[in-house]
């Protein structure tokens, strides 16, 4: 199970280190390369997005990423193919990112089944909430698979309380409102919201959306089990190319 495997990790490091890239950007080839760096670089887990037309939750930076990829002719099929290899390729849990029109139109059903076949071990949905959910929920607990819900500064206490009881492995909890790629102020507001956060469910805790320095996940420590990195990778690639992944993943972890 994903809980487990990040429950045991964490007796071993202070946080996990969680990574996420657009399949297909800048292109198959370099993304492959991309995560072995992060692989070797140390990272405890992995989103791996398929890129979609209009991808809500995210910012700027990954919405250019979506859409590169799409222009570039990369088919959900492509990501499908290549998210096998990588979790067949490498041991650390590998999750989707995708948003409910791509489950939808390939069937549900057979999708999740694709995932459990595929080794993926996990799907973040953004625009899924639980309520709406029910046949997605059920097919993932068929297969063993972490449905993994979003709290968000905005969410109430009840509200996280029902989350946490239909999502497994862990929660992902949005640093602030809005996009992914902006600015987060890591402040005492920040900290009040992630001990809400955690005084609502047992299941770890992801902190994404901002997160983009050693300092940043210094700040998490022993508020959070996992910090999240996504835009932040992919300006760095963009401006300094697939090489510098290693020596920024190293140097979020303290690690020269």
């Amino acid at each position: 199970m994903l809980e487990s495997y990040i429950k045991k990790r964490r007796l071993k490091k202070d946080i996990l280190l969680m990574t996420h890239i657009v399949m297909g950007y800048p292109s198959l080839e370099a993304s492959f390369n991309i995560v072995e760096k992060m692989v070797t670089a140390g990272v405890d887990l992995m989103e791996l997005q398929i890129p979609f037309s209009e991808p809500m939750a995210d910012g700027p930076v990954i919405l250019k990423a979506n859409q590169r990829a799409l222009e570039q002719g990369v088919t959900v099929s492509d990501c499908l193919a290549f998210a096998e290899t990588v979790s067949h390729r490498y041991e650390i849990p590998f999750l989707y990112m995708s948003y409910y029109n791509i489950l939808f139109k390939h069937g549900v059903d057979r999708f999740v089944a694709g995932m459990k076949t595929s080794g993926i071990r996990g799907a973040i949905v953004p625009d899924l909430p639980p309520e709406e959910g029910a046949e997605y929920i059920r097919a993932m607990g068929t297969q063993g698979l972490s449905p993994i819900f979003i709290y968000s500064p905005s969410t109430s206490q009840d509200r996280m309380v029902r989350l946490a009881g239909h999502g497994e492995g862990f929660i992902y909890c949005v640093a602030r409102k809005g996009v992914t790629g902006k600015e987060t102020v890591f402040s005492d507001d920040l900290t009040t919201y992630l001990e809400r956060c955690r005084s609502a469910t047992t299941l770890p805790l992801a902190v994404g959306f901002g997160v983009k320095s050693c300092q940043d996940i210094d700040f998490l420590k022993g508020k959070a089990d996992i910090a999240v990195i996504g835009s932040e990778t992919i300006r760095l690639v963009d401006d300094q190319g697939v090489d510098a992944v290693t020596g920024f993943i190293r140097g979020l972890q303290g690690k020269s």
